[in-house]
């Protein structure tokens, strides 16, 4: 009766705010799954559920290829001459399609490696610490190409087709969504297929007759296979139901009327990228992926596919970055002495180490959990955007702190550099697969606040049914939850399940966030109901903090699968700062809320978010040492950076073997060579003059820059 009542009397004024939703964004809202970030994002996080999450596993097939494959790959990577070529070498080429490493993702039974998630990512991941125009030659035709949209929606005679030649590289893949006008709002494409019948080969067939012009295409230009999502039109329809909805096609190199037209360069990065444009072309009914039946199901299918996809290479990708930078800012920091000592050694650089390597304990973690969450069968849609955006926001900032700790040595361009190429690829990551700007407000929070919320859909359901009964009972529901979260809010929230010793005060903390968190999102929706959506600052700060507490979250689980005690401070570091970093957005959250009241509120409503046990400069200080004096942290924290071949990244391992051969002897020799100027000098006194010899030319060589003839 009760809920009859409050559903008759809420229901004109709730139907008013609730935002105006198309088709389109239904499909985006309503694809994937919820995972512990819903559990988040309602203020009740069970730890219980989340240790249930099993460690990440290698097959030995994985390890494998891993091991052999992968390092034969890396072995041929140059990653300056790369660049200077702007192209990979034959023989890499050669080797990728000959190892089958644009299949990873396509089953064994069908031509491919048919990988884990995990082994996906730990791939690109590798190749990434050394070259990133492989990695994302690699990811591409692994991610958001045609392979994924053919396995779960193809008909069969398109995956007996296609998939053994994408397998094996016979064909190569690109997929065209961003059109000129339709970047951000991909789903308004321009690009029309009017629904026809010609005659081809003598034969009457069905089809579409296309146009569209498609840019920033990765692997167009040598694309053999084209996927292609276009508005779809049949113009014998009734007016008014002659947009059939976005499809994918397959369209193959060449193909009358289509045009691969001249190469992009992303920040002039080597993979090979480019627009494709289509002029009165025919694409039969069978060139539709999943065919007549999925006509008009394109959208859905896509952000389907990206629930996963975005989780994966892209974060391997930022992933990588962090490893390298962190590498290269330990290694360094060894080597390169000022005023007479390890640069790693002053504070405000150790600050800079201590930050990086918490932060990448943090994503590191969230990437690792969201992998074991894929291969147990789950698709989450939101955590992959907070991947997304996470992982490849700390792959920027780790590169520009590396830049910094390098000093001049970073901005001389050539094959001693040991981050300059990395740096100028940090943006593109940012920018594809869902500019961060966006993902920020719209996917992390506008999906987030639907789907991860334990009664928004109820209600938006009941809405839309014209249920007065379900949106009393839901509203009652909702009530519940958020009175269960003031009260939590004000007088604190207890953890629920167990988590690892050493990890309960944070533990603790995630939780009161989490409550807070969760009344403000409440709050936020209540006050202002549809116009969040258009408020993008307030919606991406809303979105920033469900991301900060899932990093903080993973962060606990990732302690606990790996059970390695001496990387407890480093755990309680990435989880501090991530809470740090949620309650200052929280904060300023509140600060610019519209309402007078939630500010008179705040304070209260915030109590316990000005200081989260921050940690101290003797903390970072005290991590930094601890990775300056202990190599096996750095190799824990950086699992997936390989040395390669050649260039600076080389010369820095080379160095750092060198001095760890020579111990504690190391500062003595720097020592003599500031005295005597001369590499021989300071080396002849030496107890093993030829090793301690060795070691100042591999540190001279890193140390000095690469020069080229004028003009």
């Amino acid at each position: 009766m009760i809920a009859s009542l409050l559903g008759h009397w809420a229901f004109e004024p709730f139907a008013k705010a609730l935002p105006q939703m198309g088709d389109t964004e239904r499909a985006a809202l309503e694809a994937g799954t919820v995972g512990f970030e819903g559990a988040l994002f309602r203020g009740r996080p069970d730890f219980d559920r989340l240790m249930a999450v099993a460690p990440n596993h290698l097959t030995a097939e994985e390890q494998a290829f891993l091991d052999k494959d992968v390092g034969e790959l890396i072995a041929q990577l140059d990653d300056f001459a790369i660049d200077e070529a702007r192209d990979l070498p034959p023989e890499v080429w050669r080797l990728l399609r000959e190892r089958r490493f644009f299949g990873m993702i396509i089953p064994r039974e069908q031509g491919g490696l048919g990988f884990s998630h995990f082994a996906h990512a730990a791939v690109v991941t590798r190749i990434a610490t050394v070259n990133v125009a492989a990695a994302v030659t690699v990811m591409v035709p692994n991610s958001l190409g045609p392979a994924e949209l053919l396995l779960r929606y193809g008909t069969q005679a398109q995956k007996a087709h296609y998939l053994p030649r994408l397998a094996d590289g016979r064909d190569l893949p690109c997929f065209g969504l961003t059109s000129p006008y339709a970047g951000s709002d991909a789903a308004a494409i321009p690009d029309t297929g009017v629904l026809t019948e010609r005659v081809v080969d003598g034969r009457s067939m069905r089809g579409f007759v296309v146009r569209f012009d498609k840019r920033y295409i990765t692997l167009a230009p040598v694309a053999t296979v084209v996927g292609l999502a276009f508005q779809a039109v049949d113009p014998s329809r009734p007016e008014g139901q002659q947009q059939l909805g976005i499809t994918c096609a397959l369209i193959p190199v060449p193909t009358p009327g289509l045009q691969i037209g001249r190469r992009h360069r992303p920040m002039n990065s080597a993979f090979m990228n480019g627009p494709i444009r289509g002029d009165d072309v025919f694409v039969p009914m069978d060139w539709i992926i999943g065919g007549e039946a999925r006509v008009g199901q394109g959208w859905r299918m896509l952000m389907e596919c990206l629930a996963a996809g975005r989780a994966i290479s892209l974060p391997a990708l930022g992933a990588a970055m962090q490893q390298t930078a962190l590498h290269v800012m330990t290694g360094y920091g060894r080597i390169r002495e000022q005023f007479g000592l390890p640069i790693a050694r002053f504070e405000a650089i150790a600050g800079l180490i201590a930050r990086t390597a918490a932060d990448l304990y943090a994503s590191d973690a969230a990437r690792r959990y969201t992998a074991s969450v894929l291969d147990a069968g789950e698709r989450p849609s939101v955590a992959s955007a907070i991947l997304k955006v996470q992982l490849t926001e700390a792959g920027r900032r780790a590169v520009t702190t590396g830049m910094d700790v390098l000093g001049g040595k970073g901005i001389i361009s050539g094959p001693g550099n040991l981050l300059g190429v990395a740096y100028r690829h940090a943006p593109i990551a940012i920018t594809v697969e869902g500019a961060n700007l966006l993902s920020r407000a719209l996917i992390i929070f506008g999906q987030g606040a639907v789907r991860c919320h334990p009664h928004v859909m109820a209600e938006m359901a009941a809405v839309q049914a014209r249920d007065e009964n379900a949106l009393g009972r839901a509203l009652l529901a909702h009530a519940g939850h958020v009175l269960r979260n003031l009260g939590a809010s004000l007088f604190g929230a207890g953890t629920q399940g167990r988590v690892p010793p050493g990890l309960e005060k944070e533990a603790r903390l995630i939780a009161r966030v989490s409550a807070k968190y969760a009344l403000t999102a409440d709050l936020a929706m209540g006050l202002l109901g549809g116009r969040l959506k258009r408020m993008e600052l307030l919606s991406a700060r809303l979105g920033d903090v469900l991301s900060h507490l899932y990093l903080a979250a993973a962060s606990v689980w990732r302690f606990h699968v790996e059970a390695d005690p001496q990387l407890l401070p480093f755990a309680r570091a990435a989880i501090r700062f991530q809470l740090e970093a949620a309650a200052a957005t929280l904060r300023d959250l509140h600060a610019n809320m519209p309402s007078g009241l939630l500010k008179a509120l705040s304070p209260l409503l915030l109590q316990g978010t000005r200081h989260l046990a921050p940690l101290r400069d003797r903390d970072l200080v005290a991590l930094s040492e601890a990775l300056r004096t202990d190599p096996s942290l750095v190799a824990r924290l950086c699992p997936d950076f390989t040395p390669p071949a050649t260039g600076g990244l080389h010369d820095l391992a080379e160095a750092l073997r060198l001095a760890d051969a020579l111990g504690d002897e190391v500062a003595e020799l720097n020592r003599a060579l500031r005295r005597t100027h001369s590499l021989e000098a300071a080396a002849a006194k030496s107890r093993d003059p030829e090793a301690a010899l060795a070691y100042l030319r591999a540190a001279d060589k890193l140390i000095q820059v690469d020069d080229f003839r004028a003009g």
